[in-house]
């Protein structure tokens, strides 16, 4: 047992005082990679231990990435990379520029000591399955975007409760876990009320929404805002075989839908601003300036990744609210 030491009365926990034992052999090359780890059974017996206190130890280092176990046989050193602290599990829908900002914002805030591995499920339920399942027992945090997946509860669920972090969309389901999200029927709701002088002058609020990646509240926000201010309204799945009409506002989520809204109204000589509007979602640096500036409802994605990065190092439990604001700009 040279490579395991526990004493009594020292202040420290007792599986720290293993976990800080095998890190210190790895360190002095007492362990390497592949070396077998002392079993369960005899760090109980040398130190007269429960299993639980020697299983604690071993699975904060199997999070780590540093020990692996083979069943039936025992746990194997996996590497020798012990500056490793946290091994977090991130899960995005996909990848595309606002998942990019909330990425870089989280890796430049998270600190130092900890790697992030990061996995995409495509709106795919049996990706997403098969992604938590392989990572359970591996990493010492999972943050996970669900978005709008159905009958994925209970298989987060099997991951460890205290280690779960919900982000970008959550439910009633997921409430139990710390989250931090957008309120996406409030978001629309809010940012439509804040643009509606500018509102008032069109005949006529059309929503693009495919309802395959789109959270259901910006569709529920959308209808709640038009009926209680009484603006005619509609909403369609895509914009295909359909022409724009002088007084048109489009509400468009889908930046594969804004660039066909415009191309479209440049093929009539329609001028954006003043014969029809558009109000896009989600904020990038090239809305500032593309058709003369285009006005956006947007959460604040770099504070999304910053607060995410707060949650883990500071433990958070809470439910946090991401803000959301309208960008007005001339295509309103």
């Amino acid at each position: 047992m040279n490579v395991i030491s526990v004493q009594n009365n020292i202040g420290l926990p007792k599986y720290k005082q293993i976990i800080l034992s095998i890190e210190k052999a790895i360190e002095e090359e007492k362990l390497i990679k592949g070396d077998q780890l002392p079993s369960v059974n005899k760090v109980c017996l040398a130190f007269d231990l429960s299993r639980d206190t020697v299983l604690l130890a071993y699975d904060e280092l199997k999070k780590r990435g540093i020990i692996y176990a083979i069943p039936g046989k025992g746990y194997y050193v996996k590497s020798i990379e012990i500056s490793i602290k946290q091994k977090i599990f991130l899960l995005f829908d996909e990848l595309n520029i606002f998942k990019e900002d909330i990425y870089n914002s989280f890796l430049k805030n998270i600190g130092k000591n900890v790697q992030v591995d990061i996995f995409f499920h495509h709106f795919n339920v049996e990706v997403f399955k098969k992604l938590v399942n392989d990572s359970n027992g591996n990493y010492t945090k999972y943050i996970i975007m669900p978005t709008n997946l159905i009958d994925i509860a209970d298989l987060i669920k099997t991951l460890p409760v205290n280690d779960v972090i919900i982000l970008d969309q959550t439910n009633s389901d997921l409430k139990r876990y710390p989250a931090i999200y957008q309120n996406h029927q409030k978001d629309i709701f809010e940012g439509l009320l804040k643009g509606k002088s500018r509102l008032n002058k069109y005949k006529k609020l059309i929503l693009i929404f495919p309802g395959f990646r789109e959270p259901i509240g910006m569709k529920l926000g959308f209808e709640f805002f038009c009926e209680k201010y009484d603006f005619e309204h509609e909403i369609i799945t895509e914009f295909t075989n359909r022409e724009i009409t002088l007084g048109d506002l489009y509400i468009i989520p889908n930046d594969r839908d804004l660039v066909r809204v415009i191309e479209n109204a440049a093929s009539k000589n329609l001028k954006l601003g003043a014969d029809f509007g558009i109000i896009s979602y989600n904020e990038t640096p090239l809305k500032k300036i593309a058709a003369n500036g285009i006005t956006t409802i947007s959460t604040h994605f770099e504070l999304m990744g910053k607060i995410l990065a707060d949650m883990v190092r500071k433990g958070t439990k809470e439910q946090i609210e991401n803000k959301s604001s309208l960008t007005m700009r001339n295509s309103l």
